[in-house]
Parts: C-alpha cells; sequence; structure tokens
C-alpha cells in the first residue's frame, strides 16, 4: 500500500504564492504519473495539474494555466505545485494522487493524499 502526504497549505492574500509539496511512500514511485486536484464544499474533485513519468509532458486545468507549475523529484519521491498570482476561486482542499497515466479524471488515480487547504482571502 502507497501513502501521499500534502503539505503547504494555508492562508494568502490575493496575488500572492504558496508551494504546496506532496512524500510519497508508494512502491516504484517514478513509474507514477502524479497530479493536483482540488475540491470546494459541495463540488466533486476538479482537475488542476499533472505530469507523467517522463517530466516532460504536463496538463494544466484552464484555470490555472500560467500562473501553477507542476513539477515532481524521483530522488526525494515527492511532487509539488508551486501557486502564483492567487485569487480567491483558488480557495480550496488541494488533493495530490498517483496513478498511470497524467489523466484529467480522478477515477485513474491509484493513490491520494489526505488534502491540504488554501484559502485565498480578499
Amino acid at each position: 500500500q502507497g501513502q501521499l502526504v500534502e503539505s503547504g497549505g494555508g492562508l494568502v492574500q490575493v496575488g500572492g504564492s504558496l508551494r504546496l509539496s506532496c512524500a510519497a511512500s508508494v512502491p516504484t514511485f517514478r513509474t507514477y504519473a502524479l497530479a493536483w486536484f482540488r475540491q470546494t464544499p459541495g463540488k466533486g474533485r476538479e482537475f488542476v495539474a499533472a505530469i507523467e513519468r517522463d517530466y516532460i509532458s504536463l496538463a494544466y486545468a484552464e484555470s490555472v494555466k500560467g500562473r501553477f507549475t507542476i513539477s515532481r523529484d524521483d530522488v526525494s519521491d515527492t511532487v509539488s505545485l508551486q501557486m502564483n498570482s492567487l485569487k480567491p476561486e483558488d480557495t480550496a482542499i488541494y488533493y495530490c494522487a498517483a496513478g498511470k497515466w497524467a489523466a484529467r479524471t480522478e477515477s485513474e488515480y491509484d493513490y491520494w493524499g489526505q488534502g491540504t487547504q488554501v484559502t485565498v482571502s480578499s
């Protein structure tokens, strides 16, 4: 069984930045695609960003493109999400996930973290 643990969430003002990290204890971590999703009350999880095993293939939701950057480190088994120019609508619980490919649907992922809260205040 694998485990993902997110950190780095918090309260930030509009226009500010946060960096989320996710530490993984997943067997053969480097064979997995990694992703970030987010969820607000009353809604399902929304795709944010994903990165393939090759470090090159990236995918972003239109709402975060140009502001968020996903990266991975297969030495430390971590995936990060750098979030810049934050907006109130970015407020959500953010989850990291590991799966076989960089999909935009949550059902494609095998492992999930417990989530970390990001709140953007205006």
